[in-house]
């Protein structure tokens, strides 16, 4: 606030009359003034601003004492007052809190300057000041809510940073300091210091993506607390106008990491119990498929045994063993296709034409069918289609689907049933189809085939077809079912394509 002595004293070169026109001067203004004797500190003239934000006049004022129009409170005692106004005269201007009381008893924090003037009367202390009331209560409402900010975010697992140009960490919550393992007097280093090696170069990038205008896409990190405890992060950021900075905020989510790894681990132990169900299913045409190859190898092994007690029987004694190999292999083989697709694995994607994973679980499906007088045709597409999947899961679905339309058939007792798996591209996506010319099912029972619970069969509880669908949910793909042109049921599931072929 510029003192009005110190306006006046630079006009003093245009001979304003002293007194009058300086009391002119001081009464056209909004500011409220006071003038003070410099010795005895009684007011000697106020301003109209002054008598209006009081209440009294300039006679009503000057035999008024600091007690009569001031607050009556410790941080407003008279002497505070005459110290700043005595040392306005050796220092210079003083400025400091004071609170008026009016005429009508209401209060009137301000912010008060006093400036020593040495008048051609004598000379005098002018103090200066204004309402700064409302600005107060601004800042006393600013404090309450930060002070329940403080109180909301105690407890939570979510932290705010703002981050240098260097990615030195230049602010930090308390919260944060918590999720960070931080102590409150400890110092905060670099943010990449937090992060493992393997995500460092990933939290840089993201960093450098961040605007002004949104916030960066949510992105977890594994992160090492300074007490060394192992954590997850989930962290979004935007450039800010505060020192060039980032601000980062960061959610402390291990439990979630752990909850969906669990959700994780239930869905590949409820897979393999699916695949182990279906073998289980499939164990009397299994046992019957590798006792042909095991009975010949037996027969031929007794056959060369007799013909090597004859003489020159050398030759067809090991042809008979050559045979013998060729069966055990072929039992070796079958053996060999059951443990691969019941085997537990670890989730891994791999590039695959599913035209290749059908050929992969074809012979099940065709072992399956036979058991039951089905007869099982094969469509594929004439072009690839290269999809992006866990090789063994998407098999399980086709397995699936596949026996679900054979045990359909069976159980109607269809003369000529009739199970066609077609795969086709359409669009940006690989389709399989499972067209079976059975019964089908009710329209109204399409919609809700793959909830869980629901199933085509006499005695089915779904379950498989539900697992079919979270397997092709997690491939971002979709399935449905509809009624086949022939009448039974088209189960059907698409999923992106991983390159349009040339």
């Amino acid at each position: 606030m510029v003192s009005v002595a110190t306006r006046f004293s630079a006009c003093s070169d245009m001979n304003f009359p002293a007194e009058d026109d300086f009391r002119r001067l001081l009464d056209a203004l909004t500011q409220c003034v006071l003038l003070h004797d410099a010795r005895t500190k009684a007011i000697l003239w106020a301003n109209r601003a002054a008598c209006i934000a009081l209440g009294f006049s300039v006679e009503e004022l000057r035999p008024l004492k600091a007690h009569d129009m001031t607050r009556d409170d410790i941080r407003y005692r008279r002497e505070i007052a005459v110290n700043a106004m005595d040392r306005s005269i050796t220092d210079g201007p003083q400025s400091y809190e004071w609170c008026y009381r009016s005429r009508a008893g209401m209060d009137m924090l301000s912010e008060a300057i006093a400036t020593y003037v040495p008048l051609s009367g004598g000379a005098v202390v002018m103090v200066q000041f204004r309402d700064i009331s409302a600005e107060e209560a601004m800042r006393q409402k600013l404090r309450r809510y930060e002070a329940r900010l403080r109180e909301y975010m105690q407890d939570l697992g979510e932290g705010v940073a703002v981050l240098t140009p260097r990615g030195k960490v230049s602010f930090i919550s308390e919260s944060g300091r918590r999720v960070l393992g931080v102590a409150s007097d400890a110092p905060l280093g670099v943010a990449l210091d937090y992060c493992t090696r393997e995500d460092r170069d990933r939290l840089v990038a993201q960093l450098r993506s961040a605007t002004r205008q949104h916030s960066t896409p949510a992105q977890r990190y594994a992160i090492t607390r300074r007490d060394g405890a192992k954590r997850w992060l989930r962290i979004t950021c935007r450039r800010i106008d505060i020192d060039d900075g980032t601000l980062v905020h960061f959610r402390d989510i291990t439990e979630e990491m752990a909850t969906e790894e669990a959700r994780r681990n239930e869905a590949r132990m409820l897979e393999y119990a699916g695949r182990y169900n279906a073998m289980g299913e499939m164990a009397t045409a299994i046992a019957h498929e590798l006792s042909q190859p095991l009975a010949a190898v037996r027969n031929f092994i007794e056959g060369a045994v007799q013909r090597l007690a004859q003489p020159d029987s050398v030759d067809s004694a090991i042809w008979g063993l050559r045979a013998a190999d060729r069966q055990a292999e072929h039992a070796a083989h079958i053996i060999k296709s059951v443990r691969e697709f019941i085997v537990k694995r670890e989730p891994a994607e791999v590039q695959a034409d599913l035209r290749d994973v059908l050929a992969d679980v074809a012979y099940f499906v065709q072992l399956r069918a036979r058991d039951e007088g089905v007869t099982i045709r094969i469509e594929p597409s004439r072009e690839p289609l290269p999809i992006r999947c866990e090789r063994v899961l998407i098999g399980q679905v086709i397995l699936n689907l596949a026996f679900n339309a054979v045990e359909a058939l069976s159980g109607a007792r269809h003369p000529t049933g009739t199970v066609t798996l077609v795969t086709r591209m359409n669009g940006e996506s690989a389709e399989l189809h499972v067209i079976d010319n059975g019964p089908g099912v009710p329209d109204d029972a399409l919609d809700r085939l793959f909830d869980g619970f629901s199933s085509a069969k006499a005695g089915g509880n779904g379950i498989g077809l539900s697992l079919c669908k979270n397997i092709v949910s997690r491939h971002e793909g979709r399935i449905w079912a509809q009624r086949a042109a022939s009448g039974g049921l088209d189960c059907c599931f698409a999923l992106p394509l991983s390159h349009r072929p040339d």
